[in-house]
């Protein structure tokens, strides 16, 4: 019974570590003014804490087809919206065709980091591909 306990302890840490939802009061202001003014209009927002960081989602059916990040210091990090997984670029779905033969992306999603630098995510049987603004296969993650 303990070992159970145990892995059941360290297996939510570790989802927990990846991405946790959180209270609006308990992000902290700093970030929350920083979301307010970088984006005033946004409404029903609801929060993710990931690898220490602010994620801010909302919008369409799930309400995060549109997210951003922020640093504990309310530093914007990036910006991320759904698309249409054939909008990703074309060598992002060569990529896929060539090493997921006959699996589609379940998500796809443009982010765009501070600097105005773009990336892609597509979301393959359950992992997250990550590829440069050109389509370029960069990692995966999960």
């Amino acid at each position: 019974m303990k070992i159970f306990l145990l892995v059941a302890v360290v297996n939510l840490s570790i989802f927990q570590s990846y991405s946790q939802n959180i209270k609006a009061e308990n992000v902290p202001l700093v970030v929350r003014s920083a979301l307010q003014q970088k984006y005033p209009a946004v409404r029903h927002v609801t929060w993710e804490k990931e690898k220490g960081n602010f994620e801010a989602n909302w919008g369409g059916r799930s309400g995060e087809d549109t997210s951003v990040q922020f640093d504990p210091s309310g530093n914007f990090i990036e910006f991320s919206k759904s698309i249409p997984a054939n909008k990703l670029p074309a060598a992002t779905l060569a990529y896929i065709k060539n090493h997921f033969k006959g699996v589609k992306v379940s998500e796809a999603t443009k982010i765009t980091n501070a600097s105005g630098k773009i990336s892609y995510e597509a979301e393959v049987n359950r992992k997250d591909l990550l590829f440069d603004s050109e389509g370029k296969f960069l990692r995966t993650e999960n």
